[in-house]
């Protein structure tokens, strides 16, 4: 049993989680671990074949359960995958952690993750379901959040130093 996680990213699909995430576990020295990619090898199957077959309802429920033993069992860095935060047991969970938001407008995002990514929320109008997603969302993600950092207009590494600026922490 760990202590948790020593830092938790938190935030929209493309804000750069997962490259930051893997840059911060370098820099700290610590291992990193994503949710979506425990999902993804524990069903065989991409999230958005997950979506189409099953359901968003059962994608959450796997994704609750994937937030639920990283917290538990991991003490690096972890991503959590852009609608973690909609699950109340989730966001309790999350509570006293030292979780960071990655945010970003949506230019950026479009930018990032394009209009034709295979992102199953964004299958119709990518940028007013962006934008509808972050409305919803965006509260959820600031609620958990210990710091937020921007991620407009910065590099992986400028992101990542600021997550351990704001969250005080030294990398090895």
């Amino acid at each position: 049993m760990t202590a948790g996680p020593l830092v938790v990213l938190v935030g929209p699909m493309g804000s750069g989680k997962s490259t930051v995430g893997a840059l911060l576990a370098e820099r700290l020295g610590v291992p990193y671990r994503d949710t979506d990619a425990d999902i993804v090898a524990t069903q065989g199957r991409p999230i958005s074949d997950i979506f189409v077959d099953e359901g968003e309802p059962y994608f959450r429920e796997l994704e609750r359960q994937a937030v639920a033993a990283a917290v538990a069992e991991h003490g690096g860095v972890l991503a959590l995958g852009g609608g973690a935060v909609l699950d109340e047991g989730t966001r309790g969970l999350l509570a006293g952690l030292p979780v960071a938001y990655l945010s970003m407008d949506v230019e950026e995002a479009v930018r990032r993750v394009g209009l034709g990514a295979a992102r199953p929320l964004l299958a119709v109008n990518p940028r007013r379901q962006w934008r509808e997603l972050m409305e919803a969302r965006r509260p959820l993600y600031t609620e958990v959040a210990r710091v937020v950092v921007p991620t407009d207009d910065r590099t992986p590494a400028e992101v990542a130093q600021a997550v351990l600026d704001a969250l005080e922490l030294k990398d090895v």
